[in-house]
């Protein structure tokens, strides 16, 4: 019982503990600092192509074609492209009246998702960057100038944005703990062999990268998988933002991270290759890390929890161990009914976390069922 005691605890903690180590050791002898480092301008402005996907928002379709028409970029360079998901309201018919200005629709025949609608517009696009953005992201005025910055380095086939979350009021919520956490890993990660997922909401690759596309996969993950293919590598942006605000129904946000969930562990089913370290490298070891063993924390977790409890005959350590696990999920428990205890940093973090992990439990247990998503109603903000 004491050996699993220990097995369980070091896949409880590696990927959010010692994975992150590794990355830091590893880029002392691989870092790519140059893939993250842009020039302050361009040496080119390619052609951009920049796809919007849409379904059914004849509310919000207006507003970002009017900030994408007018993002900072050369005249006759920038083209907008709304792939419709089949929409079935007045989407496509406000789309059309702004066709004089550079703006096409792109309808998906049936409806078969975000990444089949992307597809079909990706279809249209036989050269230069193609860029990616949901109708909810509002990109800032210079975003494609800054984003182009990055392909001037011939081993970049993708970069990703960096999200920011608008309230209500308008303000721009700050970055937590876990949000610069993660940022501070996908930094680790670019510089190593590349982000193992963009930001799905703002992002952009070489036409070339785009040409195997899986409509059954989330886009973020075949943008990343295809560059690690193609010998590229997806790359953090932290100077290109993606701003979206909340959800109007906050309830609903439990649902987005169990269907965000699913789709990734749709994706890998669908290309355990990448887990092939002789075909992908150190790329395969980001992925295994960072996405499969993170998804089976809340199982390791359980099985900590149930049998901590037969090893406390062995040793203080193992009182101490079952003690302190009752008290992690106590914290939990107390601040998800106590809001002035939430708003204490060190209780957000652990609530936070035991959130997220019950959530890739609930996600596990629904794909093990045999639930896969791949068309949805986008969520209200």
């Amino acid at each position: 019982m004491t050996f699993l005691f220990w097995i369980l605890l070091l896949l409880s903690v590696f990927s959010y503990f010692i994975y992150p180590f590794t990355l830091l050791l590893l880029n002392k002898f691989k870092a790519d600092d140059a893939a993250i480092n842009p020039p302050d301008e361009p040496a080119s402005y390619p052609d951009v192509t920049l796809i919007v996907t849409a379904y059914n928002e004849e509310k919000r379709i207006k507003d970002k074609i009017e900030n994408s028409l007018a993002l900072d970029y050369p005249d006759n360079k920038l083209t907008l492209v709304v792939a419709s998901d089949s929409s079935t309201d007045d989407t496509d018919n406000i789309v059309q009246t702004y066709a004089d200005q550079n703006v096409r629709l792109v309808r998906a025949e049936e409806r078969l998702g975000k990444e089949n609608a992307q597809l079909a517009a990706i279809k249209t696009v036989d050269h230069g960057i193609i860029v990616f953005s949901d109708v909810a992201t509002r990109i800032e005025p210079d975003g494609i100038m800054q984003l182009v910055r990055y392909f001037d380095n011939p081993s970049v086939g993708a970069i990703s944005s960096e999200d920011r979350f608008v309230s209500k009021d308008g303000s721009v919520a700050g970055e937590g703990a876990y949000v610069k956490y993660e940022m501070w890993l996908r930094k680790q990660e670019s510089k190593l062999a590349g982000l193992v997922g963009l930001s799905g909401s703002f992002f952009a690759a070489r036409v070339e990268v785009c040409e195997q596309w899986d409509i059954h996969s989330p886009s973020d993950f075949n943008t990343a998988l295809n560059c690690a293919q193609a010998g590229y590598k997806a790359v953090t942006a932290p100077d290109v933002l993606g701003f979206y605000t909340d959800l109007a129904d906050p309830s609903k946000e439990y649902a987005r991270k169990i269907r965000t969930v699913i789709r990734g562990m749709t994706a890998l089913e669908r290309h355990t290759e990448v887990l092939n370290p002789g075909k992908f490298g150190l790329f395969a070891y980001q992925v295994a890390a960072h996405k499969l063993l993170r998804w089976t924390v809340p199982w390791t977790l359980l099985g900590l929890f149930v049998i901590t409890p037969f090893c406390m005959d062995e040793g203080a350590v193992y009182v101490l161990a079952y003690l302190a696990q009752l008290a992690f999920y106590g914290i939990a428990l107390a601040a998800h009914w106590s809001a002035p205890l939430r708003q204490k940093s060190w209780a957000k973090i652990i609530y936070f976390f035991v959130q997220v992990n019950i959530a890739l439990l609930d996600a596990g247990i629904q794909f093990l069922s045999g639930k896969r998503m791949t068309v949805w109603q986008p969520s209200a903000r």
